[in-house]
């Protein structure tokens, strides 16, 4: 009985590898070895930073919701609070946007925020 190798999922396979590592330098791009890892780590890499990304707009959007609230003289945690007890649900890529395109409109966000937190300390009261 003749010898099998699998040749053509095997080649499909080493050739899908070769691909990904295309633009890589040297062996990495060329030996299927030296390629196999270098796409693994990177695909280990893009995972990891799909995440990273998401965390990095987070800190981007609350820094400038901050100095928006900064400039409205407040602070970024009692704005936050203000708005939540106002019933008022934007994310903070919203936020963000308006507190760098429309001022007017993140003033009066400020505002409100502030009577919803002047509101809820009388109900304490």
């Amino acid at each position: 009985m003749p010898r099998a190798t699998n040749a053509p999922a095997s080649r499909k396979r080493r050739n899908r590898i070769l691909k990904k590592a295309k633009g890589f330098r040297g062996s990495r791009s060329k030996l299927y070895r030296t390629a196999k890892d270098s796409v693994y780590k990177a695909q280990q890499w893009a995972y990891r930073d799909r995440k990273n990304r998401k965390r990095t707009f987070r800190r981007l959007w609350i820094a400038r919701i901050s100095a928006g609230a900064k400039n409205n003289g407040m602070n970024y945690s009692r704005f936050m609070e203000g708005l939540s007890a106002a019933g008022i649900e934007l994310d903070r890529k919203v936020l963000s946007d308006l507190a760098i395109q429309d001022e007017a409109a993140f003033t009066a966000l400020v505002e409100k925020s502030k009577a919803a937190l002047e509101d809820k300390a009388k109900q304490a009261a």
